[in-house]
């Protein structure tokens, strides 16, 4: 790796408030309010790679600059003379690579994990021979070719999808534009997981076309399936359903509003063997859930998966009552003895006040709990320790009294 100065590469500096020492021991973001944000600093364009100093002008790191964004640099790297290009990409990935390859037998799994893996903003996800990418900062969509063209190198990959749906996109200016941008792709791609077979529409579904991250949380409720009736909501294309089936539940049903996911599901109980014992049903899902209650439906595996209620800190408290309101009116379809399964994307919402949030709605519901397991993200999705918002996935088991 080249590491001689460019006298070209534009510097912004630290405010003299701001102690260096925290980018020197690994925080790899620096907002505006903390940088020097002058009429020359705001010329630099959007995704250039600038020479990071302290108030002093002492060289500290390499980072992707965006004036307009509250997330003003995004360290790259901490050598401020490194060269971002094909090789440095590599090196990256050959990493990244290496610790998914000392995970999971097949290479389906999420690649790059963003700030986590070294490319900040960069979310990768891996499907045998394809790859979903998303360039959710400037300095990644500027750098896009250079970055598709070591994930070939590195992986073996022949298809590489570009998906721009990722919600990070906006506040960086980047437009939504997806676009297949190596190979070709016959329709959704088949992923071995937890036994069964789940399709992946990597151009036309949700986020890259698979949630990796509940990797480990489907199997742990497919532990809990056996000989059950299990009921999935926001089921997606099947994550903790498909799993339940092939592990011996005596049905499942999907409930989720999007007609393309549960057709997709239908297709994964099929290749896996277990449609004669899955059902769908495309509603919205508290309306699902307050109908089965209503009918009386009783279910010994309840699972719950929704979107992030609380994506923001201002959305808190909003989010919470709906992880409240969801934990109440799930808790009503739960069999005695049987468990309950409720999960949280949302990083606003840490585990302490996202747990408190379900365990009111279960006492709400006038129903007791047992806390069986607590759940995060799979060992593909690692945490930066400096980065909160890197753990973000929260799944709780629960057994219910009567």
């Amino acid at each position: 790796m080249t590491t001689t100065e460019d006298p070209s590469r534009p510097v912004v500096r630290l405010r003299p408030n701001v102690d260096p020492r925290a980018l020197r021991r690994g925080v790899p973001w620096v907002y505006a309010d903390q940088i020097v944000l002058d009429r020359r600093s705001r010329a630099i364009p959007a995704g250039s790679i600038v020479e990071v100093q302290d108030a002093g002008r002492s060289p500290i790191a390499l980072a992707a600059f965006n004036a307009a964004s509250k997330i003003a640099l995004r360290i790259l790297d901490r050598d401020p003379g490194a060269a971002i290009g094909p090789e440095w990409f590599a090196a990256r990935l050959r990493r990244a690579l290496a610790l998914r390859e000392a995970l999971f037998p097949v290479p389906y799994y999420r690649l790059v994990h963003a700030e986590a893996d070294g490319l900040p903003g960069v979310v990768v996800d891996r499907f045998g021979s394809a790859a979903a990418v998303q360039p959710n900062a400037a300095w990644a969509e500027a750098h896009l070719e250079d970055l598709v063209t070591a994930l070939v190198a590195v992986t073996g990959v022949t298809e590489v999808f570009k998906n721009g749906s990722g919600r990070a996109r906006g506040p960086e200016g980047l437009d939504e534009d997806s676009a297949l941008i190596r190979g070709s792709l016959n329709g959704p791609v088949e992923v071995p997981m937890n036994g069964a077979i789940y399709l992946a529409d990597l151009a036309q579904g949700q986020k890259t076309g698979l949630y990796f991250d509940q990797r480990p949380n489907h199997a742990f409720a497919a532990r809990l399936a056996g000989g059950r009736r299990v009921l999935d909501v926001f089921s997606h294309v099947g994550g903790f359903s498909l799993a339940a089936l092939v592990a011996g539940a005596a049905s499942a049903v999907a409930v989720d509003g999007s007609a393309p996911a549960l057709e997709l599901a239908r297709g994964g109980a099929e290749r896996s063997g277990v449609a004669d014992r899955f059902e769908t049903r495309k509603s919205d899902a508290f309306a699902a859930i307050e109908a089965m209650a209503v009918e009386g439906e009783r279910f010994g595996l309840v699972i719950c998966d929704p979107p992030a209620f609380a994506p923001s800190k201002s959305a808190l408290e909003a989010g919470l009552r709906a992880y409240e309101r969801l934990a109440r009116m799930a808790s009503a379809l739960v069999e005695p003895d049987g468990f309950l399964v409720l999960c949280s994307c949302s990083h606003a919402a840490d585990l302490a006040t996202f747990r408190s949030a379900c365990l009111r709605g279960i006492g709400r519901a006038g129903r007791s709990a047992q806390i069986l397991h607590t759940g995060e993200a799979g060992p593909d999705h690692p945490v930066h320790p400096a980065l909160a918002e890197s753990c973000y996935l929260k799944a709780l088991f629960f057994r219910l009294g009567p």
